[in-house]
């Protein structure tokens, strides 16, 4: 289970950090097209979507943090698709499909996502930064003797 967990994870993460740094680095592009699709502050919710983004995959990908990664992930989708990707809004056949296309990625992406956030931490070979405290250690034991 933990190679296919970490391939996934790692998969998935990248996916995300990828496109979080492409948010850095194609600002002006994105703000552009964000603007054509009337988003207020474009540029700055290009910025801050890639922060959500580069932040979410990484925390992915290290394990640290996951559900708060997760957290970001799923804001970053659930903010963006019904904005960027409003295939019901679309008259040209050609655009309603690319929207249509990507807003159903995303939803899948999330999906994923929310998947992921049932995943008891801390993740199998994870950077984990913090020690369970006391309590925690007892409700673990507490919780594996009773399944046991």
């Amino acid at each position: 289970m933990k190679a296919p967990f970490l391939i996934g994870r790692a998969l998935l993460g990248g996916f995300f950090l990828y496109n979080g740094i492409n948010h850095f680095r194609q600002a002006d592009n994105l703000a552009a097209y964000a603007k054509s699709k009337h988003v207020p502050a474009a540029k700055a919710g290009v910025i801050a979507s890639g922060a959500m983004l580069t932040f979410g995959g990484a925390s992915l990908i290290l394990g640290v943090k996951p559900k708060l990664g997760i957290a970001a992930i799923i804001g970053f989708l659930a903010g963006v698709s019904p904005l960027m990707h409003d295939f019901w809004n679309m008259e040209d056949p050609q655009q309603r499909q690319n929207d249509m296309i990507n807003f159903s990625k995303n939803l899948a992406l999330a999906g994923a996502a929310v998947a992921l956030a049932g995943v008891e931490e801390p993740w199998p070979a994870s950077f984990y930064t913090e020690k369970p405290s006391g309590l925690e250690r007892l409700r673990r034991l507490t919780r594996d003797r009773i399944a046991a």
